[in-house]
């Protein structure tokens, strides 16, 4: 491991937090969204993270990797699969014959709840980035 790979790794959590973020905020502004370009309405979409590991291979033959031991990166972005919701309001263009709407899958408590943990995990990464930080100026000062 090198000197700086605290870092990284707390950087690949900023960084996979702050596309959940972005991901829970498209999904609420979406909330509504009856008629995409897709056809139907806006599906929910979920972020997947995975574990961060080198090419191991390279590490038997001593080569450095593009990617550090540890940390996350974003898997894929995936679709909710779950059921839409079905709303009466015959009023609507977007109406079927029964006069019922299909709304997105999309449920704003859950969102919010998505929102807060991806929050927390943000606020615990930049936490674990200053102590690293910290600590090297710390080391750095031994020196002199």
């Amino acid at each position: 491991m090198s000197f700086l790979s605290g870092m990284d790794i707390s950087t690949s959590g900023l960084t996979a937090q702050r596309t959940r973020l972005d991901v829970i905020s498209e999904n609420i502004a979406n909330i509504d969204t009856t008629r995409t370009a897709e056809g139907g309405p806006y599906t929910r979409k979920y972020v997947v993270m995975e574990e961060r590991t080198p090419d191991f291979s390279s590490v038997l033959q001593g080569r450095q990797t593009s990617e550090v031991s540890g940390g996350v990166r974003i898997a894929e972005i995936g679709k909710d699969q779950s059921d839409y919701k079905m709303e009466y309001d015959p009023t609507n263009p977007d109406a079927n014959a029964e006069g019922y709407v299909i709304k997105p899958n999309v449920d704003l408590n859950q969102e919010m709840v998505d929102m807060l943990e991806a929050y927390r995990s943000y606020e615990a990464n930049v936490t674990a980035f200053g102590a690293y930080k910290d600590m090297a100026v710390k080391t750095l000062e031994i020196g002199t």
